[in-house]
């Protein structure tokens, strides 16, 4: 059989004739000869990248930093007692209580204090300049409140429905309280950035107890970063707490040492809210400089 007709059964009619080559020797460029190399890791071709050397083993490096996984985010709705952290400061503590107060109950409470309480919108300062909170407040206690560079007077006259939320809030908590932190969110654009309640007229691991009054909002925690991510929160645990019409929220132990809480904005439907923060102030220590902190957080708007 002639060469042109064998090429026709094994490529195809279609297939086009290979032109004939003027170098004798090309297209056997992949035969070794006597003048050719004999290294075993050498390969040449005849299409143009000369000679290229393959690894005789491949050998694995361990990354000189694991990979970690990111938390999934806890979430925290029902009654109960939580233990939520055991270290580096000690054991922090949540306590939850959905419908602390009753629902016909909240709702007065909640317009009462609305219309009554002096609602104002405080001034602070951060790296020398101010900025207006996001929310409106008020103070009560017998001694003044400094947080973020700016103090709020000590406020001894008790509105009476206050007194009277305090002593039930006592008796459940088993805490006593001299000062109360009110906080109007009037709508999902109001907030609170991420903080620690760490002044140090708070004492050393102070219980701080929360009334919320209102519409829901979510209440959320982060745990302080180790001291080798030099402040990275991305790896660190969270927790979503939501804060119904009535319910109290106690945060007890190492929580302001070891965690930080936000009400972060939302950006749909959301009606105002009353939040009620009671706390034990002391007189600040001496040599004390209002405004500067007791253990290392990060302050926001």
């Amino acid at each position: 059989m002639s060469d042109k007709r064998q090429r026709a059964r094994v490529q195809g009619s279609w297939a086009k004739q290979m032109p004939k080559q003027s170098n004798p020797t090309a297209g056997r460029s992949m035969v070794p000869n006597n003048n050719q190399s004999k290294d075993a890791n050498t390969v040449s071709g005849s299409w143009g990248f000369g000679n290229q050397k393959t690894s005789k083993s491949f050998e694995f490096h361990q990354p000189t930093k694991q990979a970690r996984d990111v938390p999934p985010e806890k979430a925290i709705e029902k009654m109960g007692d939580y233990e939520i952290s055991h270290g580096p400061s000690g054991v922090s503590q949540l306590r939850l209580r959905p419908g602390f107060i009753p629902q016909e109950e909240a709702d007065w409470m909640f317009s009462k204090l609305l219309a009554e309480l002096p609602w104002s919108q405080k001034t602070n300062y951060r790296q020398g300049e101010e900025y207006e909170e996001p929310r409106l407040t008020c103070w009560y206690g017998e001694l003044p409140y400094t947080y973020a560079r700016s103090t709020m007077p000590a406020k001894a006259e008790w509105h009476p429905l206050l007194v009277t939320l305090r002593k039930a809030v006592e008796q459940m908590s088993g805490c006593s309280f001299n000062s109360l932190l009110c906080n109007l969110y009037r709508d999902g654009h109001d907030s609170i950035g991420w903080h620690s309640d760490d002044e140090a007229s708070l004492g050393d691991k102070p219980s701080i107890a929360s009334l919320s009054l209102g519409d829901t909002r979510i209440f959320s925690l982060r745990k302080q970063p180790l001291p080798e991510d030099n402040g990275d929160y991305t790896y660190v645990e969270r927790i979503r707490v939501p804060l119904s019409h009535g319910t109290l929220l106690l945060m007890e132990g190492a929580t302001q040492d070891d965690w930080q809480h936000q009400v972060a904005k939302e950006y749909h439907d959301r009606g105002p809210r009353i939040n009620l923060t009671f706390r034990t102030i002391h007189p600040e220590p001496q040599g004390y400089r209002p405004g500067t902190k007791m253990r290392f957080t990060t302050k926001q708007p």
